[in-house]
């Protein structure tokens, strides 16, 4: 289901400036057809300024829908309408193109992704990710690591994206289960605790981007 009039789209754009690409910004839909949306000039979430987009330019953007449920979907600037007010065009998705992302059932992806796990001041490690989620991540470490069930973690996740530009995401979360492989190495699955809003959306945008190969594929 596309965005409807009147309804608010977030967007980030993609950006080889690191600092770009993390900002928010929303903007108002005003007319949604089969060959385009047009939305109202972009804001920037928490400051107001204005955003000056480009044709060509490619944007990660979601809405909100009934129940908190976030649909995000990838786009691209087609143009401008002058109306009584500037107006930006964009790529309407096809429907199979959008992610619905509800907060107990996070998109997750697999993905060998570097992150840095803290668990005390003298408990601290790098490892690869096996799968990762708006809900959790699970990754792969040595058995000779001291961890166990429960064990709080701080850790700090690497996050690339297609455009090349590579973001941290850092969270706190809980290891709700371990598991030894044949290998010897474990595999420990831990469940997001403590992550801001901004952390989740930078995870969220790459297990899109992901999904999105895998269906090219």
């Amino acid at each position: 289901m596309l965005p409807k009039v009147n309804e608010i789209l977030y967007i980030q754009v993609n950006s080889i400036d690191p600092e770009e690409a993390q900002l928010v910004y929303k903007s108002r839909i005003a007319d949604v057809n089969a060959n385009y949306i047009s939305m109202e000039v972009p804001l920037q979430v928490g400051t107001g300024k204005l955003k000056r987009l480009y044709a060509g330019d490619q944007i990660n953007a979601h809405y909100i829908t009934e129940g908190g449920v976030k649909n995000y979907f990838n786009t691209v600037i087609l143009g401008f309408k002058e109306e009584v007010i500037r107006l930006v065009l964009i790529k309407p998705p096809e429907p199979d193109q959008i992610t619905k992302v509800q907060r107990r059932n996070f998109l997750r992806v697999p993905g060998e992704l570097e992150i840095a796990v803290k668990v005390t001041e003298q408990i601290m490690f790098t490892a690869m990710t096996d799968d990762v989620g708006g809900g959790g991540i699970s990754f792969l470490c040595e058995s000779r690591i001291p961890i166990k069930t429960h064990d709080m973690l701080n850790c700090w996740l690497l996050v690339p994206y297609r455009n090349g530009t590579i973001e941290h995401a850092n969270f706190k979360g809980e290891i709700v289960r371990i598991k030894q492989l044949e290998s010897g190495k474990l595999i420990v699955m831990v469940q997001f605790t403590e992550i801001v809003d901004m952390e989740r959306q930078r995870i969220i945008r790459y297990c899109f981007e992901r999904q999105l190969d895998f269906r090219k594929r």
